[in-house]
């Protein structure tokens, strides 16, 4: 057997007994580029917080500890959550997000969120509260 096919099919194999929780685990890569951290952070320094009280920052109260804490990569958006979109002036300003993926405000932190499996990638906490 040719040396580079027996290379794949032992990698293949390895793949195949992998749990597929890991094989799945992938895109974890994807989070928020620099770019896209310099243009939130800077819109919101320049726009505050002022669209809307229920849009943009922190929520009077805020999430109870259980959830917020959950809040973090890794982690699904817990179920029923309250999510607010990013102003339209900042959504101009960005680029679109990778295919699959949305930018939400939940709790004042601007989250990566994977659309089909509502799995939290990325976690801006300081942008929106500055």
């Amino acid at each position: 057997m040719n040396r580079n096919v027996h290379l794949n099919l032992m990698v293949l194999l390895a793949l195949a007994s992998l749990p597929l929780a890991a094989v799945a685990d992938t895109s974890v890569g994807v989070v928020f580029s620099r770019d896209e951290v310099s243009i939130i952070t800077s819109w919101y320094q320049d726009h505050g917080t002022r669209n809307n009280d229920s849009k943009g920052g922190k929520q009077k109260g805020g999430l109870p500890p259980g959830i917020a804490k959950n809040l973090q990569r890794g982690k699904p958006l817990p179920p029923g959550i309250a999510m607010q979109q990013l102003p339209q002036g900042l959504l101009q300003e960005l680029p679109a997000p990778h295919p699959g993926y949305e930018r939400v405000i939940v709790d004042g932190k601007i989250l990566l969120v994977e659309i089909a499996t509502r799995i939290i990638h990325d976690v801006l906490t300081e942008a929106v509260l500055n």
